[in-house]
């Protein structure tokens, strides 16, 4: 299938949304185009180079259906788009004579689950570190951070905020402070490697203080993680702060399992860090010779 291409400085991964500001005329095209077929575009990463200005621009291989929820028109014919990744693809050829913009040959990419017992225990180890890592990301004393802002598209069942148990993900969340042993991570979890099974049990208590545990009782109340192993590692992958490479790496992993196997291991690193008050770094946009659309 051809699809318009628009190659960004982001991974985009199915299941999130991306507001975007389009405002060269060659993209104006585009949007126009795909707002008037009901259809989507491609958002790929660009791995090296700028997509102005001439020189060599390195694509990724494997990019994301980006479909358009929301689109404002400026007088001047700007657009304000509010698009959300819907399915992946592979890129089997680039043309860049067809149209101002460029258009891929590419080939949808099904979803692999891979081992299904080995996913759902996987998603339930993720979704433990990622409830603590979400804690730790929480603003200390005297910290300035920005919040997380990704917006994702799922769907799941109303519940009454007021029926959230935050109990149940406290639980979850002491299993990070326990000792392997205790959270029932032995030589053979895939989170850190080697042969064996992991245990059932573990061993809760007070360990944290109450102004924490009133912030993880917040965040649970203000996130619904889908249960659906590929759902979850999509929305995770999009949501984790990490450096664009290993982005791509997750967008691109051939199974659920695989991309959830990466996942633990990303937030195994990131908790440790986040522990020591160490933070991901990103650079200042402003200094970087890359374009933002």
């Amino acid at each position: 299938m051809e699809v318009p291409l628009f190659p960004l400085h982001t991974v985009l991964c199915p299941g999130v949304a991306l507001p975007l500001h389009i405002f060269e005329p060659r993209y104006r095209e585009m949007t126009e185009r795909c707002l008037a077929e009901g259809s989507p575009f491609g958002v790929v990463l660009i791995r090296e180079g700028r997509e102005v200005g001439g020189g060599g621009l390195a694509l990724a291989g494997v990019g994301t259906l980006a479909e358009i929820r929301e689109a404002g028109r400026h007088e001047d014919g700007r657009f304000d788009l509010l698009v959300v990744g819907t399915r992946r693809f592979s890129i089997d050829d680039v043309n860049t004579d067809r149209e101002p913009y460029l258009v891929g040959d590419v080939s949808p990419l099904d979803e692999v689950i891979g081992d299904v017992k080995e996913a759902r225990r996987l998603t339930d180890r993720v979704t433990r570190r990622f409830i603590t890592y979400l804690e730790l990301m929480q603003p200390q004393e005297g910290e300035t951070v920005e919040e997380l802002d990704v917006q994702v598209e799922v769907d799941v069942v109303e519940e009454d905020p007021e029926q959230v148990d935050p109990n149940e993900l406290r639980e979850a969340a002491f299993l990070e402070g326990a000792s392997d042993e205790e959270a029932g991570l032995l030589e053979g979890d895939p989170l850190r490697g080697g042969p064996g099974e992991p245990a059932a049990g573990f061993a809760s208590g007070d360990l944290r203080d109450p102004e924490q545990m009133a912030r993880l009782d917040e965040a649970a109340r203000r996130l619904t993680i889908p249960d659906d192993p590929t759902v979850l590692s999509y929305l995770l992958s999009g949501i984790v702060q990490v450096e664009l490479p290993r982005r791509q790496e997750l967008l691109q992993a051939a199974t659920t399992a695989d991309r959830l196997t990466a996942l633990g291991r990303i937030l195994e690193r990131e908790i440790d860090l986040l522990r020591r008050r160490l933070r991901n770094y990103s650079p200042d946009g402003r200094l970087l010779a890359t374009r933002k659309n």
